[in-house]
């Protein structure tokens, strides 16, 4: 938070709501990245108390004619762009109705072309958790944004499965983070899994590790190079990983970087 826009948000909220329990999921997202900021949350808000108001401000289309947004789901409720940081929401809550925010009523007062976060999200997540009912800020909507998330694909012949995804993140461990789940690859975390490459970044990797501790009881000793492997991470994705190092920067791959699991499949059943 090196500059003041965090803290004032949150001084707007409690001017509103002084009883508001205000909770920092993260600032570090990278400036601009809708999807990042889409992942963020989306690894985050199941972890929060039901009803939860989820404020998000990953905003590059700040001023524009993009609209303000508020999304009401089962399990929590969401303030942000229509800009497609909400798609990994849409896609977990089905049931989810999204709202045009139209009310200027609750809006702070002149509202400024580049700190929307202030002048409308805040308001009206800090008016929303003084039960101010959802239907009070605007209609619903049904021609909301919604990115084209990556999604894996199965291909097989004779011999082979193959699953080809992408990388999804690198956090900032270095961790490679791919679009594919166990649900999109069972055969690779079965009891007895079929011999498996996993193809990245113009290497393959073989071993499938349970922890990161596991991973480098093989590599990363002095004088050895140190191993990759494949993680089932808390994602709850796919993960290639480095026991203290940096798999990214071994790999030299980012984000959309393709990488495909090959399972040896003649003696296995495709599910």
């Amino acid at each position: 938070m090196a500059d003041h826009f965090v803290g004032v948000m949150k001084g707007v909220i409690l001017r509103i709501n002084p009883e508001a329990e205000l909770v920092d999921i993260s600032h570090e997202v990278d400036s601009y990245d809708i999807l990042d900021g889409a992942f963020t949350l989306a690894q985050s808000y199941r972890f929060f108390p039901l009803g939860t108001i989820h404020l998000v401000v990953v905003d590059p289309g700040v001023g524009s004619a993009r609209r303000p947004i508020l999304v009401t789901a089962p399990s929590a409720q969401f303030v942000a762009p229509d800009n497609g940081v909400l798609s990994m929401i849409y896609e977990r809550e089905p049931d989810a109705q999204v709202r045009h925010i139209t009310r200027e009523h609750y809006f702070l007062r002149p509202v400024s072309n580049t700190f929307h976060g202030r002048d409308i999200f805040a308001p009206i997540a800090a008016w929303l958790s003084k039960g101010v009912d959802p239907d009070k800020f605007g209609k619903v909507v049904t021609d909301y944004v919604r990115l084209a998330l990556p999604k894996p694909r199965r291909l097989r012949n004779e011999d082979q499965l193959r699953v080809e995804g992408s990388v999804l993140k690198v956090d900032k461990f270095g961790d490679i983070i791919t679009n594919i789940t166990p649900e999109d690859v069972p055969e690779l975390f079965s009891a007895v899994p079929p011999p498996f490459r996993i193809i990245i970044g113009g290497r393959e990797i073989t071993r499938l590790c349970r922890s990161f501790s596991e991973g480098g009881s093989e590599g990363g000793s002095e004088g050895k190079p140190q191993e990759t492997f494949a993680i089932l991470g808390s994602s709850g994705f796919v993960e290639i990983g480095i026991n203290r190092g940096s798999a990214a920067e071994v790999l030299d791959v980012g984000r959309g970087t393709p990488v495909a699991v090959a399972l040896d499949v003649r003696t296995a059943k495709d599910e």
